[in-house]
């Protein structure tokens, strides 16, 4: 997992982004006054900044509970997301509405982290998952859906191998 270059991708969208967000928003809401879409590229902007920050309090829980085994590569899977620039909503072209698919992953995946028996890390996902849906769209929010649940899948039967690869040491 690299924070530095989900913040670097982070900070790159804001400075390409030339209003990209806002029009974005606007095609998705098209009733909306000129302040509601400045207040819900606001809100965008935030929850996309809380990206970096909530991967790190999920790396220093993983380790804390001695959980990286499994938390790691799904944090990884999250930050590749982030930084690979071929995703459902591409950030060279859309600017800040390009990590919009890519905030949806990263907190989907972090709420999955969290339904165990006892949360990985105390954050609220629902609120922002609902409002990135929203602006998303129902057919990319499923997709990205799918996606966070195979990566925990795909961790899975990768922490299986590891398992059996230990039980076979033994």
């Amino acid at each position: 997992m690299n924070i530095p270059d989900v913040r670097a991708v982070i900070e790159s969208a804001k400075v390409r982004d030339e209003g990209r967000l806002e029009e974005f928003i606007r095609v998705k809401a098209p009733l909306a006054t000129h302040d509601q879409v400045v207040e819900a590229a606001e809100l965008a902007v935030e929850v996309i900044d809380t990206v970096p920050v909530l991967l790190a309090r999920a790396a220093q829980a993983a380790t804390q509970r001695r959980l990286r085994v499994v938390v790691m590569p799904l944090l990884d899977h999250a930050s590749r997301y982030f930084v690979d620039p071929v995703d459902l909503i591409p950030e060279m072209t859309q600017g800040l509405a390009g990590l919009l698919d890519d905030t949806y992953l990263t907190l989907r995946i972090l709420q999955n982290l969290n339904r165990g028996p006892e949360p990985l890390f105390e954050a609220e996902f629902e609120e922002p998952l609902r409002f990135l849906r929203r602006l998303v769209g129902h057919e990319i929010s499923r997709k990205l859906d799918a996606a966070s649940i195979f990566a925990l899948q795909d961790v899975s039967t990768e922490v299986g191998r590891v398992w059996a690869a230990m039980g076979g040491r033994s």
